[in-house]
């Protein structure tokens, strides 16, 4: 039920709520000055998360929530079952070569987090992955036509890493280069800081001096196993120290290898596909640098690959071209949309030679080097795209051609230098999918493995032959009760914004389930920053919301990077308001052409989607009959004016500075959704998830905005998960539980149908 703001004030600040009233926040009015403009935060008191009262009316806005959705836990208990029933419980990943041995996942019915295990190869012409059986043998038939049985090694049960935390997950997990020692690290109250451990695979024997607390995800051996580099964040958790670890050494010992005092910088380090460096990778927003370690030596000197310069982002890996090292580059000088480069690895800062040319048509993503190929990543007209090109090793010159790319042919010769052979795109015959380089670890291979999914097909793994250049399904994830997916149907679209630009949108629904003709309950899904973009991929929970007759739209709006850099850059900084819009106009697409109506409308974002929904229902609450918002970055402007807060001083580039830029200060305050909850509007339900943990999208943010919202009179319900972070409750289980209440809201909220049958 809702009630008016005059009865909300009717209840005494910090006392419980009446029966059948929603939690009151207390008025505590502080003010907050910037560029002489002076904001009255009433309820910025949320944000003392050691403070007894915030956690006593979290607790009370979940009791509140738990009231007001009970009438939905028959719906919302028939979608977990759904899930789970159409889910292959008990499963393993694709083995996956590195070294010695095949490496995969299993997952067993019943228990939450994967099981990690290997199996050896019989011998170095083996590329057959195995089939491993469920009674823990792998078997196979080797290229000799011979059967050979290996027995499975268990590498890392994450369930028992799990046992006595409500919250589990896995931030890093390497093996040694030869295959004796595991590292894995841990966090288990959803902070995303990590206890890094070490292990002898073979005895099992953990060694306490190599535990490591508040490490960074993403640590790695040295080549010779004899040091591990890893990241810490500081005080705003941002990744800014590489350390080094002498194996079986006290963590007090550990050395500083690099740290960077610019707060706009995050650090991570890495490895080429070849391990011949160890690379240390410096990114802003909008701009990168690179330091390069011989990976045989570890204790060695870093050296810069290409100095820092403003706006300039690249990133690189190493091939060996006629014998020689080279340095691969994607990077933006001078090209918008990326173009790929190479430099001698001696002389990385001197001559370069174009592999790949820039295009308006196509966004260079990023290239992935192996012995003998490169894999280029980009995208072209919304879609993700795979190009590989033959390196030319053989001492002799190939008939290149040395034109740039046209983009009419799906064979183009766009590399100027006959070094690198043509660039063969590889083709899928969907309308609408997502397709990247998987888990190819090694450098000499001759074939790659790849993902691809679409709205209608369930996610696959394929080889690709390097020679035959044709792809062979390995696997298609199981969904068992009888998915056909010729019962589904997927189709892109494009609206019209107000200033003329054609935004892409992705639909999928489910035939028989929708009358033709009539407007059906619709879920409209947002992002909209950072250059992420919303690509078509294949969900088992969302096919009880299909099943049900909801039409499920993706709009692609600006600030995304479905449509190269300009479509991001038109949706960033000063031209924010241009996500926000291009949000309505899809909306009221929908709208106009009879697919839905504002009743049957929810709209969903997360994070910096959750900016979006709240947004544009501010905008125009009329158009929407319902809000899914889930660790929404709400509160934005508050967050980015405060330094200290995590992260905020690298989001400036994305965001821009209003703490010093009187310009910027002033047009997020003009959007910002809490700032600008509206008084003269009547607003459609709102639930708003978040986590208690989350060190990205602090909590506060969506209880201010719940509160706030409160006050006008908007039906806002707010449900925090006291035990995670950024990405919700951990474990497939408690992840489908999650989903499943959301899904039943978003189904009762848009009046959606039974299923089918």
């Amino acid at each position: 039920m809702t009630t008016s703001p005059a009865a909300f004030e009717a209840s005494a600040p910090n006392d419980p709520a009446p029966k059948g009233f929603a939690p009151v926040a207390k008025r505590e009015p502080r003010p907050r000055t910037h560029h002489g403009h002076t904001f009255i935060d009433d309820y910025e008191w949320l944000r003392e998360k050691s403070n007894p009262e915030v956690i006593a009316h979290l607790e009370a806005e979940n009791a509140w929530t738990a009231t007001q959705t009970a009438h939905l836990t028959g719906l919302a208990q028939d979608v977990f079952e759904e899930i789970k029933t159409r889910t292959q419980e008990t499963d393993l990943s694709v083995p996956v070569r590195r070294g010695a041995f095949w490496y995969y996942t299993r997952t067993v019915q019943g228990e939450s987090y994967g099981v990690y295990c290997r199996a050896p190869i019989s011998g170095p012409d083996d590329w057959t992955p195995p089939v491993v059986e469920q009674t823990g043998v792998a078997s196979q038939t080797d290229t000799a036509g011979s059967d050979t049985m290996a027995a499975e090694e268990v590498l890392l049960d994450a369930n028992a890493e799990a046992t006595g935390h409500e919250f589990f997950s896995l931030g890093s997990f390497d093996i040694s280069t030869d295959g004796t020692r595991l590292l894995w690290a841990v966090d288990v109250t959803g902070e995303e800081r990590y206890t890094l451990r070490t292990r002898v695979i073979a005895t099992g024997e953990i060694n306490p001096l190599d535990e490591v607390a508040n490490t960074a995800g993403g640590a790695l051996f040295s080549l010779n196993g004899d040091y591990i580099f890893y990241t810490t964040v500081d005080d705003s958790w941002r990744p800014d120290t590489v350390w080094r670890h002498a194996v079986g050494t006290a963590a007090s010992d550990d050395v500083t290898v690099f740290t960077e005092p610019d707060d706009r910088f995050w650090v991570g380090v890495g490895r080429t596909r070849s391990r011949k460096y160890l690379v240390i990778e410096l990114g802003s927003k909008v701009t990168s640098e690179i330091h390069l370690l011989d990976a045989d030596d570890p204790t060695g000197e870093l050296r810069v690959v290409w100095p820092r310069v403003e706006g300039v982002e690249y990133d690189l890996e190493h091939a060996v071209v006629r014998g020689e090292d080279r340095l691969l580059i994607t990077h933006n000088d001078g090209a918008e949309n990326f173009c790929v480069e190479s430099v001698a690895a001696r002389d990385p800062r001197g001559e370069r030679t174009t592999v790949v040319a820039p295009s308006a048509e196509r966004r260079i993503d990023g290239v992935d080097a192996f012995a003998h190929h490169l894999v280029i990543s980009y995208r072209r007209e919304v879609l993700t795209r795979l190009g590989v090109i033959a390196l030319e090793s053989d001492g002799t010159d190939d008939d290149t051609d040395t034109d740039t790319d046209t983009d009419d042919d799906t064979t183009t010769h766009i590399a100027t230098a006959t070094d690198y052979g043509e660039l063969h795109e590889v083709e899928f015959n969907e309308t609408l999918y997502d397709i990247a380089l998987s888990n190819t670890p090694e450098w000499y291979t001759p074939s790659l493995r790849l993902s691809f999914a679409s709205f209608v097909t369930p996610a696959t793994v394929l080889d690709y032959d390097l020679v035959s250049q044709t792809t062979t399904v390995l696997k298609r994830q199981p969904v068992l009760g009888g998915y056909l997916s010729e019962h589904y149907e997927q189709a892109r679209d494009w609206v019209v914004a107000s200033d003329g630009a054609r935004i892409p949108i992705s639909l999928v629904w489910r035939k028989d389930a929708r009358t033709s003709g009539a407007p059906a309950p619709t879920l409209l899904y947002g992002y909209g920053s950072y250059e992420a973009s919303m690509d078509p991929s294949f969900s088992i929970a969302r096919l009880s919301l299909l099943d049900r007759g909801v039409l499920y739209v993706i709009a692609h709006v600006r600030g995304g990077g479905e449509l190269g850099r300009a479509w991001y850059d038109s949706g960033k900084m000063l031209a924010k308001r241009n996500t926000f819009t291009d949000f309505v106009a899809v909306a009221q697409h929908l709208i106009d052409t009879g697919q839905t109506t504002p009743p049957q409308l929810v709209a969903e974002g997360r994070s910096a989607g959750g900016l979006l929904v709240g947004a544009a229902v501010n905008l125009a609450p009329q158009l929407f009959g319902g809000i899914l918002a889930g660790v929404p970055f709400v509160d934005a402007l508050t967050s980015i004016l405060d330094p200290d807060l995590p992260l905020t001083v690298i989001e400036w580039d994305e965001w821009g500075d209003p703490l010093h830029d009187a310009a910027v200060y002033e047009y997020m305050r003009g959007y910002s959704p809490y700032e600008n909850v509206r008084t003269d509007a009547a607003y459609p339900p709102i639930l708003a998830v978040t986590s208690l943990n989350d060190t990205r999208v602090l909590y506060v943010e969506p209880a201010k905005w719940a509160a706030r919202l409160r006050t006008v009179g908007a039906p806002v319900l707010l449900k925090t998960e006291m035990t995670a972070g950024h990405g919700g409750a951990s474990g497939r289980y408690a992840a489908w539980r999650e989903r499943s209440t959301e899904y039943a809201w978003v189904l009762a909220t848009a009046g959606a149908v039974p299923p089918s049958e």
